[in-house]
Order: C-alpha cells, then sequence, then structure tokens
C-alpha cells in the first residue's frame, strides 16, 4: 500500500467525526440561542478537522521515532512504520497541516478578537504535545483527558464565542459532555493496544487501569457525557430530547459489550462506530435546534 492511500489511512477518517461532533453541537447551541453564524462556524469547522488530521500526523511521526509502533499491529496501518510514507514527509506533512490550520485560524480573530491567537497557540502545542516533547501526553495516561479539552471544552466554547461573544454555563457543561463522548474513541484505541503498548513502556490509561477498567470508564464516559447534553437539548424545546440521547446510550452500550467480546484488529470498526455515533447525536441536536 502507498501513496495517496497511505496518507488517507494516515489521517485516520474513521476518527474524525470527534472533531467535527464539537463544532456542530456547538452550532446547535448558537442556533437555539439565536447567534449563529455560518462564517465563523465553518471556519471553526475547518481548523478542528486539520488540528487533529496534524495531531493524527504528529502521532504516527513521533511514536515511529521513539520505537513504539511495529510492523503488522492490529491497528489501522502506520504509514511510516510499515514504509509507505517517510519520516521525513510525515513530519513536514504533520507542520504543514497545522500551519494551515493557524492561516484558518487567524481568520477567526476578526469575529472574536486577538486574544484567539494566543488560544490557537495553545490548541497547536497541544496537538504536538499529545504525542512529542518531554512529557508526551499519550505516553503517560493523559490522552484520555487531552481528548476532553482539546476534543470537547474547546471547540465547543470557542465555536460558540466566535458566533454569541459569550460562553454561557451550559455551552462549557455541554462541552464537557462532548468531549467525554470523544474520549471513549481514543480508549477504544488504547484497550485495543493495551498488550503492544506495555511491551513498549507506553503507559496509555488503558495499561495503567487494565482492560476492565477501560470498559468501565467508557460507560461511564456515555452516560455522563449524554447527561450532560441534557442542558443544551432542553434549550431547543425539541420533543426529541428525551429520545435521542437515549438512542445514543442504547447505541453506545451495545458498541461497549462489542468491546468487550473483541480482540486484536476485529476491534477496529468499533472505533469509527464510536465517533459516528457522537457525531449522529450532535448531527440530530443542530437539526433540532434548527426545527425549534
Amino acid at each position: 500500500m502507498g501513496g495517496v492511500r497511505a496518507w488517507v489511512e494516515a489521517m485516520r477518517l474513521r476518527t474524525l467525526p470527534v472533531s467535527v461532533a464539537g463544532v456542530v453541537t456547538a452550532c446547535g447551541l448558537a442556533v437555539a440561542s439565536g447567534h449563529f453564524s455560518a462564517v465563523p462556524a465553518l471556519l471553526c469547522l475547518a481548523f478542528a478537522v486539520l488540528a487533529q488530521i496534524a495531531s493524527n500526523f504528529a502521532n504516527e511521526y513521533y511514536d515511529y521515532k521513539a520505537g513504539l509502533d511495529r510492523v503488522g499491529r492490529d491497528g489501522p496501518r502506520r504509514g511510516v512504520t510499515e514504509g509507505d510514507i517517510t519520516p521525513r514527509a510525515m513530519l513536514c506533512a504533520t507542520f504543514a497541516t497545522l500551519a494551515l490550520a493557524a492561516v484558518i485560524g487567524c481568520g477567526l480573530i476578526y469575529y472574536g478578537g486577538w486574544w484567539l491567537l494566543g488560544a490557537g497557540v495553545a490548541i497547536a502545542v497541544g496537538a504536538l504535545a499529545y504525542s512529542a516533547g518531554p512529557y508526551p501526553l499519550s505516553r503517560h495516561g493523559w490522552g484520555e483527558v487531552a481528548v476532553v479539552l482539546f476534543f470537547g471544552l474547546v471547540p465547543v466554547s470557542l465555536t460558540y464565542y466566535v458566533q454569541a461573544l459569550c460562553c454561557p454555563m451550559q455551552v462549557i457543561v455541554a462541552g464537557a459532555g462532548v468531549g467525554l463522548m470523544g474520549a471513549n474513541v481514543l480508549i477504544v484505541n488504547n484497550y485495543r493496544d493495551r498488550d503492544d503498548d506495555l511491551a513498549v513502556g507506553k503507559l496509555t490509561l488503558a495499561v495503567r487501569l487494565g482492560r476492565p477498567a477501560m470498559l468501565i470508564l467508557y460507560g461511564f464516559n456515555v452516560v455522563a457525557g449524554a447527561a450532560l447534553i441534557v442542558p443544551a437539548w432542553m434549550l431547543t424545546a425539541s420533543a426529541l430530547w428525551p429520545v435521542v440521547p437515549a438512542l445514543y446510550v442504547v447505541a453506545s452500550l451495545a458498541i461497549l459489550r462489542q468491546l468487550s467480546l473483541r480482540r486484536g484488529a476485529a476491534i477496529n470498526p468499533l472505533l469509527g462506530m464510536t465517533a459516528m455515533a457522537m457525531l449522529v447525536h450532535a448531527l440530530l441536536y443542530l437539526a433540532s435546534a434548527i426545527a425549534q
């Protein structure tokens, strides 16, 4: 495998709904409060997706440099480890994608003020700090916390802010809920890779706590994530608000059961299912807000 296909695999498309869901949820909140603005919302969407792709590229490059990946791993194919992409090309792609995200992010300064420049720098540092630096978060059991922050609280709050120029508590609470949902994608990934990560000394939360604890954490995140977004649903005055969160919980718990029964590469489809469950929830919330 090589060429375009290798780069598409490196983007980890099945996980990108995580960054999209945060922006979509914030747009639903903006619609419900009468503050929706399409241009800054689209800029936030582009920025969020590019930042996640840059983080994925960085993760592949820095894990390869640290000797944490192996050929023929159970997870999605790693182009650098398999020899499909050169390390230099991946490093260049990481910073080029991050630079493009920064250019797009600068457009948000017009809507939210110059302080967003500092927020953008913090997000860029976070995208790299997940896998690089003196204390890579993904190798010390802080990956899930980083997801809650950078794929939940930050994108939901900032996307809402650049439209409304305020950030009420229900937005922050919803951001925490989205973050918990998104953390489950990483839980699935680390649950699958626990044995490989343990062998190379990569101290993910799954390595530290063990697989049974990760299953419990997944279930907690499902229920708590859905509960934290209930106040946002109530803003829409939609009759769907008890139904959609309940369906999300049921679908996610079904995924959790499959996770408990599978090992190795058989877990890979559950990554995309977990990410799509949260995206469908976000899209239905946005649709309900529009229909109110």
